[in-house]
């Protein structure tokens, strides 16, 4: 198969992800908190080692990293935290995902928050000018960006974009789903708040072991209850970070892949992979401009891109399109990718586009493979 879906999780992982998780798993497949005994103990330090790795690689130390099942659950434990603490004016950009969008809508339909939307010009431009205007008209509260759009892989601008929330004491959260592992930026800074990743995406982690990082001084309320491994006969969750909001056995398989992918980056290290990622997406480019039946979305020279290419094929939906490229063992996805905000903007709504992603392991074969399906659909065109 030409494995073309990596934006939904990457396939395949390195080979020492699954050889540790393996071996871990069979040796010490204790519970992690839960214990004094060996194998516990094994499992926390395990955890532990992790959590460094995590903030290590986001330039973190000053942050606390908190393990959830995925960055949906991580994204919700915030917002919902958040509107909690009375935040309720609340601005996120054009490409959120609908684990932000959704669970402000519940929110929103209930006038219990208000959510605007940044200014992203039509040319695909973050207009930093035109957001200042809008912070001075309706003061944020929050900020939610999506740290590379998960439809057309157009990084923002959240550095620039946060540092101007700070002075409107907004709170910060950014969502690195599609850049955590790929894109090198500094979280440690005072104007991140929150930063939420997924593992199974460009963490090269299995899937079921996500999270985020947070600044440990921010009082935020519990939305989600349960046993932590300490304060047992207190029936308040307790205060202690990251026990606060990590409830439940923890998986520690996952966590074991996470820690095995975050030693395989540190070896290749993120400009390699950055470089690696930008080369394939060029490709990918190169080749789906040489059909004149395909028409390439969102994509504007001079902008910053993860590497995700969409796309539609002229006279066919994209569903269409999709069941055709997998009867020829081509990967992709296809539809709105859980992101209607992003295909309204970029004029793709309802039908949505077929979306391309590599990753390190998109090689030569997949662009041979994907080109002779592209020829064939030429001729039946």
């Amino acid at each position: 198969m030409a494995y073309f879906d990596n934006a939904a999780t990457t396939y395949p992982k390195p080979e020492s992800v699954y050889k540790f998780m393996d071996e871990f798993y069979r040796a010490n497949g204790g519970n992690s908190g839960r214990g004094s005994y060996a194998l516990a103990q094994n499992a926390g330090e395990l955890t532990n080692k992790t959590r460094q790795l995590i903030c290590e690689l986001l330039h973190c130390p000053n942050k606390q990293v908190i393990f959830e099942p995925s960055d949906t659950i991580a994204l919700n434990i915030i917002i919902q935290g958040l509107i909690q603490m009375g935040k309720h004016n609340i601005y996120i950009t054009p490409f959120e995902h609908n684990a932000v969008t959704r669970t402000l809508y519940y929110f929103e339909k209930n006038n219990v928050v208000e959510v605007k939307e940044l200014y992203v010009s039509k040319d695909l431009k973050y207009d930093l000018e035109r957001i200042k205007y809008q912070f001075d008209e309706f003061k944020p509260d929050v900020v939610i960006a999506s740290h590379a759009s998960n439809v057309c892989g157009l990084v923002a601008p959240v550095e620039d974009i946060f540092a101007m929330a700070k002075k409107y004491d907004a709170v910060t959260v950014v969502d690195m789903a599609q850049t955590a592992g790929l894109v090198d930026c500094n979280i440690g800074l005072e104007t991140f708040d929150f930063a939420v990743f997924a593992g199974h995406k460009n963490l090269y982690a299995p899937t079921g072991i996500s999270g985020f990082v947070m600044k440990p001084d921010i009082d935020m309320p519990v939305v989600l209850f349960g046993g932590t491994g300490i304060e047992s006969a207190n029936q308040d969750m307790p205060k202690t970070l990251p026990q606060r909001y990590e409830m439940g056995t923890s998986n520690i398989s996952g966590i074991a892949g996470l820690y095995a992918a975050l030693n395989w980056i540190k070896e290749k290290t993120l400009p390699v992979l950055w470089q690696h990622e930008q080369e394939t997406r060029n490709k990918l480019l190169e080749l789906l401009q040489e059909y004149d039946f395909i028409d390439i979305i969102g994509n504007v020279s001079g902008s910053k891109y993860v590497g995700i290419v969409s796309c539609n094929i002229q006279g066919i939906s994209s569903e269409s399109a999709g069941e055709i490229l997998a009867k020829h063992n081509i990967a992709v996805r296809t539809g709105l990718h859980c992101a209607p905000l992003a295909h309204k903007f970029l004029g793709t709504f309802p039908s949505g586009t077929i979306r391309f992603s590599g990753c390190w392991f998109t090689n030569e074969d997949d662009f041979i493979v994907l080109r002779s399906v592209l020829d064939f659909v030429e001729e039946s065109l």
